[in-house]
């Protein structure tokens, strides 16, 4: 692994650098992490943990992001786009690992065609930097067609889901799609703590 660019290099001849989720069992989940120059889709409800998955994956150490945020309150390090068009956040997208949370109130205001838009622009800066775009989508909001387009223009889609057995909540995580390969047929069980997301190294086979 490159320490400066939390890269992993993948031995097998003409697969894609991978780049850590900063989540240890999706990393085993994916064989490594995310490809570079591939658009990451979070989606599932705003407590499911779709924006702390995000932030770890922001915070990884060693390499430079950017944190878009579209509405609330931005931290220490995130950069307010509330009232940017989506087209200018592509002059404020630095280094390899790219985030927009979320990308639900984008499609409120400027339609599913304005965020697609955003996105197709955005695969060509990414793709050519090798870096990675992650966005999320907050799920009873959108239409079922613009959920389909918004996975349909997204390269890896990875569903969180909150449930609860007897008096314990019980939260997973599914990939759903991974571009060019095949997908995980287990879910990732996980917790919330104070340090962020811990999952499990043991999938549960479906």
């Amino acid at each position: 692994m490159d320490s400066k660019t939390q890269i992993v290099d993948v031995p097998i001849s003409g697969k894609p650098k991978k780049r850590s989720t900063g989540i240890v069992g999706l990393n085993l989940l994916l064989d490594g992490g995310y490809p570079s120059g591939t658009i990451i889709m979070l989606y599932g409800t705003p407590i499911s943990g779709i924006d702390i998955a995000a932030q770890q994956f922001w915070k990884v150490e060693g390499e430079e992001g950017t944190y878009l945020i579209t509405d609330g309150d931005p931290d220490i390090g995130m950069v307010d786009v509330a009232e940017l068009h989506p087209e200018m956040y592509l002059p404020q997208m630095v280094g390899g690992k790219i985030i927009v949370d979320s990308m639900s109130p984008v499609i409120i205001k400027y339609g599913i065609d304005g965020a697609l838009h955003f996105l197709r622009l955005a695969r060509d800066e990414i793709r050519k930097r090798g870096a990675n775009l992650m966005f999320i989508v907050y799920t009873g909001i959108h239409t079922q067609m613009e959920m389909t387009r918004l996975m349909r223009a997204a390269d890896i889609v990875i569903e969180f889901t909150t449930g609860t057995s007897q008096n314990d909540i019980e939260r997973m995580l599914a990939v759903q799609k991974i571009k060019d390969s095949a997908v995980p047929t287990r879910l990732l069980p996980f917790i919330l703590t104070d340090k962020g997301i811990e999952a499990s190294t043991t999938s549960r086979v479906v």
